[in-house]
């Protein structure tokens, strides 16, 4: 979880590899209207993220009721939408992927066909709630790097 940009689709999509785990991108459950709206630089708002969340926790129901093991990359900005993932189910590990917003800033203005408006990251470290309960990663590390922290977090199975 975190900000666009911070590297949750490129990390997560390595960690799922790296643990022979599926991997989902919460930004292919956005609605075409989300999508607009980030496209022209307009944030969205609890409304708009309300069924977006909830189709994300029934997909990990499915998962977990099938015993298959995922990796879920999703901004989950505030402390509310991850308390609706989590509720779907009951082994949940929450990695907060943390950069600057400089660090940031510069990865998303090199960001080619993706429907986030670099306009919107402002507002996304506004609404950001720091998690309490999340294995915190600085972004900034090598991929490598942090893909050895979350296998060692998996491994030691601390969940939550």
């Amino acid at each position: 979880m975190g900000v666009a940009g911070v590297g949750k689709t490129t990390i997560g999509s390595l960690v799922a590899k790296k643990l022979a785990w599926k991997f989902i991108d919460a930004d292919d459950f956005h609605s075409e209207q989300n999508v607009s709206k980030m496209r022209q630089g307009t944030p969205l708002t609890d409304s708009d993220r309300e069924g977006w969340l909830q189709d994300i926790a029934l997909e990990l129901q499915k998962f977990e009721k099938n015993n298959i093991n995922v990796v879920l990359a999703c901004s989950a900005l505030k402390e509310s939408y991850r308390k609706i993932i989590t509720n779907s189910s009951s082994n949940l590990y929450w990695v907060f992927l943390k950069g600057s917003f400089e660090l940031i800033s510069t990865r998303l203005s090199s960001r080619v066909d993706h429907f986030m408006s670099p306009m919107l990251l402002k507002s996304q470290f506004n609404a950001l709630e720091e998690p309490a309960d999340a294995l915190v990663v600085d972004s900034s590390l090598p991929p490598e790097e942090i893909i050895s922290i979350i296998e060692k977090l998996v491994m030691l199975g601390n969940p939550k």
